[in-house]
């Protein structure tokens, strides 16, 4: 019911669009100006009630054509200033001149407001208080949608090769628990699992159509987010849509390689005739299948969003995420048995058949999912904001999972497992915040006062794990001989009614298990002198696991304390600004059981949660008329009270483990000529095991854990549209990718195993009008076969094209 309404919404939307462009009446032109006289460009100009929206030229000039008669209302805004508001009164068929719109700030005010408005846009959620990127001793980078427009992106994935220090380790696998993409960030795990600030669940993929900007915050921040969704190298976070007051979007449909089908709209519209309630609907259907004999995609996306001012003190925002997602997985591909010497020491040896995904369509895995966030914004007074916000979500895994394994080290064959998910999760998360601006005597404080509530359900039914098959790297449909009873097995072709049977006597642990967390967190930035400030904060976090319902002695408790310190030094104000900040980041450990030297039960252990410290120091500046931004930094990530297993007794497991992260990362965004931007990226990092069990192949000393990416990689992408002239509103786009050399696999006893060096190149063309936009762009270029892992080999795309074509209104 709720998808047909929204269809029907769209079709009437898109209805009126039609409606309107058929009244040709009368053209109002005019300028936008700076304060001191220059003229604005990039300024959006709307016709208030009318649903009509443009933007001033480089000359700040406007123009609407085919306005109906009578007296309207521009409103002019951009980023960061005020709004502005002119009447004028229309005639049919004749040329209305409007009054120049002058705006509060001069030109240079407006180009720190531009770069302000292509890089890290949305400060206030890394912080969770206003706060500019000069200010934040935290590291944080973003990729903007219009980025996004430009590299043609449809998958929320391929995004972050945009963002230095980060790799993808492991495509989306769909199964309970963890089955969204990973990546490699500052060393240490990370998945995309906040929305806005808040949890934002998905066992599969995301989909970027409701993407506003993507934000990786670096490093542990534990202090401000807790424990449930951490990451020790940092944080994905991203901010969706929001609705405004004048009626406008897009439609746009989008083909590719290997079968891309992509059709995606964004409708926004006023409900009401101040500016007071607007509704956004971003919706995308997509269908795509593989590079590889088999595998496909199918998604349907839909995120309405709602913005209601009451007054000017008081504003609610509602918003809501929907996607249903149906899918074929290739095999995660496990090289080793992480116990025997490797009996291939590279990807020669291996000679695994990229194109051969080892699974069949029909074994397909479903990934339902919902967010939704409502929050409440109330001014107190001058100095005093609260913010309520309620958020819940679910995610389910339903379907087969497979991965493929080196059982038997050393002979020519791989053993193939499946399981049946059924694994429902669902969230509640209620937060209170208060933020203040205030100043103490003459030193100014801007103070976050929060509380935290989360609540975790997870229900498990599905089944239990089994062989079908024997497979090697070249081929998924072989004969397999048994090494210990010499019996001949012929090949096995996939199919769904194979698994089931397969797995229908089998048992899985059907848990309903339930987890909260409780916390409390402070935040101050004062500013000691002009140029000098300082951040302390602290978070308190009590988790109380209920562990599995129906066993009440499965229940435990622990407290944690996260504190973070920055300072923040800016020899030119507003343009460079020195930083260090010390983090820290934590989660929650069970306790295990304990076994004596006979394997019998001894009793139950209880462990202190894993922390991880950061410092770090680093450099952030915005240079030349603001046409050039920089961050540089280095940092040094120590994760403490690892538990690993007992050297003495492998039953058992201690704890006192501890992870070394090291690394430098620059990140630059420039605009140096007008039409010409340019973003890139360097990052180094080395993560070694310091202290553990040299027995053990996750935490040898010396060697790397696993998962840690490429030691180095670098990003580029640049693009540039012609302004005036023949080929204006036309425009070229460059870049591409280089990751260094991959230890997937590092140990004394197994070997290593390199995923070796590779570099992608990706270019497009577009032409992009008021009305119109036509993009078409190449990825991987020069068709290079590459790799990525998690302890396994994963074949990446070859060269791929995608197209698209946008309608605005």
């Amino acid at each position: 019911m709720f998808v047909r309404q929204a269809i029907l919404l769209l079709f009437l939307l898109l209805s009126g669009i039609y409606a309107w462009a058929q009244t040709s009446a009368g053209t109002i032109k005019g300028v936008i100006r700076t304060s001191d006289g220059h003229p604005a460009e990039s300024v959006t100009i709307g016709i208030k009630g009318g649903g009509m929206v443009t933007s001033s030229d480089k000359d700040g000039k406007y123009e609407f054509k085919k306005v109906k008669p009578g007296v309207h209302t521009l409103v002019a805004t951009f980023t960061g200033l005020v709004t502005k508001e002119v009447r004028v009164e229309v005639k049919s068929n004749e040329t209305t001149y409007a009054p120049d719109v002058l705006l509060n700030e001069n030109t240079s005010q407006l180009n720190e407001v531009v770069v302000s408005a292509n890089r890290n846009r949305s400060g206030e959620f890394v912080a969770k208080m206003p706060l500019k990127n000069l200010e934040n001793p935290q590291v944080y980078n973003s990729v903007s949608s219009e980025v996004m427009k430009q590299q043609v992106i449809t998958s929320y994935d391929d995004a972050l090769k945009n963002v230095p220090g980060i790799a993808r380790t492991w495509e989306s696998t769909g199964r309970a628990g963890d089955g969204a993409s990973y990546f490699a960030l500052r060393g240490f795990d990370a998945q995309p699992s906040l929305i806005n600030g808040l949890p934002g669940l998905t066992s599969g993929n995301l989909d970027p159509a409701d993407v506003e900007e993507i934000q990786v915050i670096k490093g542990p921040s534990g202090t401000l987010f807790g424990a449930s969704f951490y990451g020790y190298g940092g944080i994905i976070n991203t901010i969706t849509k929001k609705p405004y007051y004048d009626f406008g979007g897009e439609v746009a449909y989008t083909v590719g390689s290997y079968g891309l089908n992509r059709v995606t709209a964004d409708i926004n519209t006023p409900l009401s005739k101040k500016d007071k309630i607007a509704l956004r609907i971003n919706t995308a259907y997509q269908t795509e299948n593989s590079f590889q004999d088999a595998g496909f995609k199918h998604s349907f996306f839909i995120a309405p969003s709602l913005v209601y001012k009451v007054n000017d003190r008081l504003t609610f925002n509602v918003m809501a995420e929907v996607m249903e997602e149906k899918r074929a997985v290739a095999p995660v591909f496990f090289n080793s048995d992480r116990m025997s010497p490797l009996p291939f020491k590279n990807l020669q040896e291996l000679n695994l058949d990229r194109k051969r995904s080892f699974t069949s369509n029909d074994l397909s895995i479903r990934n339902p999912r919902y967010n939704v966030q409502a929050q409440a914004v109330y001014k107190l007074s001058r100095q005093w904001t609260s913010q309520t916000v309620f958020s819940t979500g679910g995610v389910q895994s339903k379907g087969f999972y497979t991965y493929i394994w080196d059982d038997i080290s050393g002979d020519k064959y791989f053993d193939q497992y499946f399981h049946n998910e059924n694994q429902r999760t669902s969230t509640i998360d209620v937060q209170q915040n208060f933020n203040g601006d205030f100043k103490i005597g003459n030193v100014r404080n801007r103070l976050l006062v929060g509380l935290d509530y989360f609540t975790r359900n997870v229900k498990d039914n599905g089944s239990g794990w089994e062989v079908a098959r024997q497979v090697t790297p070249q081929a998924a449909e072989v004969e397999y001989t048994d090494p210990t009873t010499g019996e001949v097995h012929p090949p096995v072709h996939l199919t769904k009614e194979l698994v089931d049977n397969l797995l229908s006597g089998t048992y899985g642990t059907g848990t309903n298990s339930r987890n909260n967390a409780y916390s409390g967190y402070v935040s101050d930035v004062v500013n000691l002198t002009p140029r000098l400030s300082a951040m302390v904060a602290l978070r308190a976090d009590y988790f109380d696991s209920k562990g599995e319902k129906s066993d009440p002695t499965d229940d435990y408790h622990q407290w944690a304390v996260s504190p973070k310190l920055g300072l923040v030094y800016q020899p030119v104000i507003d343009k460079v600004s020195v930083f260090v900040n010390y983090m820290n980041a934590f989660i929650n450990v069970a306790p295990q059981q304990t076994f004596d030297a006979d394997g019998q039960v001894s009793g139950i252990r209880s462990f202190k949660p894993e922390h991880a410290n950061q410092w770090e120091a680093g450099v952030k500046g915005n240079f030349i008329d603001n046409k050039l931004s920089a961050t540089v930094s280095y940092y040094d990530i120590k994760v403490g009270n690892r538990v690993y297993p007992d050297p003495s007794n492998p039953n058992n497991s201690v704890q006192g483990g501890k992870v070394g992260s090291k690394g430098v990362e620059l990140d630059l965004h420039a605009n140096p000529i007008d039409g010409l931007s340019l973003l890139a990226g360097f990052s180094h990092n080395s993560t070694k095991v310091i202290n553990g069990n040299k027995e053990d192949f996750y935490n040898e000393p010396g060697r790397s854990p696993g998962g840690q990416g490429p030691q180095n990689q670098a990003n580029l992408w640049g693009t540039y549209q012609f302004r005036q002239g023949t080929l204006k509103n036309f425009g070229l786009g460059f870049g591409g990718n280089y990751a260094g050399v991959y230890k997937v696999i590092d140990n004394s006893v197994t070997g290593v195993f390199e995923l070796p060096a590779y570099t992608l190149l990706n270019g497009g063309v577009f032409f992009n009008a008021k009305k119109v936009r036509i993009a078409f762009n190449v990825n991987n270029i020069t068709n290079k076969y590459y790799y990525i892992g998690y302890w396994s080999v994963n074949p990446q795309k070859g060269r791929n094209f995608a197209a698209s074509l946008t309608y605005k209104f």
